[in-house]
């Protein structure tokens, strides 16, 4: 712990933020690539999709592979390869050069945030710990409100090369920031010491809720435009704001959910989830009218983001309750970027099947139901181990 831990979360949050940005914003480029690389536009999504299996394969490997390491060079050698990566996109002359360039970054996402969960973790007591952790994930909250639509903006005046570099020179900053604001720390355990905490059930059950938790946000959301637009009435015109208003959302319950986490980590998690699917199954209906849409979006980014704090916490704590682990904590990314994916492939199934696009949340709905019930196996599990633990130590 240091005395103040603020500036070293804000670097960190630069970071994220660079990270976040980079994730999400080649979305509103999609087309401008496209035609300048002469491939088509289902073959310039797999930039988004490549992007998102590196995350969830590659965190882990890399993360395993610089454990043992000192948490403060890693994270600098982390934002160096980002940095490449975004320069290698930047001046790609053709498909292959811009799918490796976004496969290099994405691999030191969740390696990345794995380790400064960690790091943001140890910077404050225990009790703030949810807290210190959203500090850190709101460069994530602020990208999707304020980079992503800036960094479109700029790709569209300027060319989207520009907004790679642009990229590039947010991932230099969060390096410098983290060589001279972040404390040295100390060097994380083995990976094979902490591979150990896999044998516990309240990993995977934390896991698996992750995942849950946030597809169900992704099945609505990635056809957020359509359901917008095609069901509640809005001109195509209106998503920017409609997504800055989900956004804030995001930031809002960001904030709020870490705060209810320092204080009853699985009853928040529980809360918020419930509200998530309160809120799901109502926009199945909301989303026929352009005012109940709106306010139902709002209230969706911020159940979504209530869960995120104390999610993360559970999951990088599942093998002892107190103590951080690495891996679990770059495991998490990769459950929340599989998530995001299962979200979109069922919603789509969704609409493929005839259902339309206001049958999305209510497939959200059904995977928040399946994140419930872990959610109580969780609860169970996690008592369990404590009265026999209780009960060994008595003896």
């Amino acid at each position: 712990m240091i005395r103040r831990p603020g500036y070293a979360l804000a670097a960190l949050a630069v970071g994220t933020f660079a990270i976040g940005m980079t994730e999400f914003v080649i979305t509103g480029l999609l087309p401008d690539i496209a035609h300048d690389l002469d491939v088509s536009i289902p073959a310039a999504g797999l930039l988004v999709s490549g992007y998102a299996l590196a995350v969830v394969f590659g965190g882990p490997l890399i993360t395993a592979g610089v454990a043992g390491r000192r948490r403060k060079s890693v994270l600098i050698w982390l934002l160096a390869f980002f940095v490449a990566g975004n320069l290698m996109s930047a001046v790609a002359t053709a498909y292959p050069e811009m799918l490796g360039g976004r496969v290099v970054a994405a691999l030191t996402h969740g390696a990345y945030i794995g380790f400064a969960t960690i790091v943001a973790g140890d910077l404050v007591p225990p009790s703030r710990r949810s807290s210190a952790i959203a500090a850190m994930l709101s460069g994530i909250t602020v990208a999707n409100v304020a980079g992503v639509p800036l960094g479109t903006l700029l790709g569209q005046q300027l060319g989207w090369r520009a907004t790679f570099w642009a990229m590039a020179l947010l991932g230099l900053i969060a390096a410098v920031s983290t060589a001279v604001l972040v404390p040295a720390g100390a060097a994380t355990g083995e990976a094979r010491a902490q591979v150990t905490a896999f044998r516990n059930p309240a990993v995977w059950l934390s896991l698996g809720m992750t995942a849950l938790a946030f597809g169900a946000v992704y099945a609505p959301l990635t056809y957020v435009a359509p359901l917008m637009t095609d069901v509640a009435g809005f001109a195509d015109g209106a998503m920017p704001w409609l997504l800055a208003l989900f956004g804030l959302g995001m930031v809002l319950g960001n904030v709020i959910g870490a705060r209810g986490a320092d204080k009853r980590l699985m009853g928040t998690i529980a809360g918020a989830s419930v509200a998530m699917l309160v809120v799901l199954v109502a926009f199945g209906w909301t989303s026929h009218a352009k005012a109940p849409a709106t306010v139902t979006l709002f209230v969706l980014g911020l159940a979504a983001y209530a869960t995120v704090p104390g999610l993360t916490t559970r999951v990088i704590t599942a093998a002892d309750g107190d103590g951080q682990n690495l891996l679990a904590s770059s495991a998490a990314v990769s459950a929340f970027n599989l998530g995001n994916a299962a979200g979109a492939y069922l919603g789509g199934l969704a609409i493929t099947a005839g259902w339309g696009y206001a049958a999305t949340p209510l497939v959200g709905a059904a995977m928040e139901v399946g994140a419930l019930g872990l959610a109580v196996a969780l609860i169970v599990t996690v008592r369990n181990r404590t009265a026999t633990h209780t009960g060994a130590d008595r003896r």
